[in-house]
């Protein structure tokens, strides 16, 4: 695993079309709360996948409580959910966090998949 963390990009509404449905990559979109127990196990995760992943896959993340719009137009039921995206659609969905296999197992099918298709 590459040992440099990567902060990810919180996003609202106001530029979620331009970094993530605009994005010529895969972009995979953490929509998080911040008072979410299982977002904040999420969080340094996802950081060290992002730098696991530079080039090949962008991470970002947006906030429900301060982007309820995006929260309901994506129908965010619980938190964290993560989305990825390719080419403006979201082609998979994950709601939960079940631990860090699983969910390197899922990053790793996805990532792969956005890459080759």
């Amino acid at each position: 695993m590459n040992t440099d963390m990567k902060k990810l990009v919180e996003l609202t509404k106001d530029n979620f079309e331009t970094e993530v449905l605009r994005a010529t990559g895969p972009v995979l979109v953490d929509f998080y709360a911040p008072w979410c127990g299982p977002c904040k196990m999420l969080a340094p995760l996802l950081e060290q996948f992002a730098a696991d992943f530079a080039g090949k896959v962008k991470f970002v993340k947006v906030n429900i409580d301060d982007a309820p719009s995006l929260a309901s137009e994506y129908e965010i039921t619980g938190v964290p959910t993560l989305m990825l995206f390719r080419g403006g659609e979201a082609v998979d969905k994950v709601v939960g966090f079940s631990g860090p296999r699983q969910f390197k197992a899922w990053l790793d099918k996805a990532a792969n998949a956005a890459v080759t298709s």
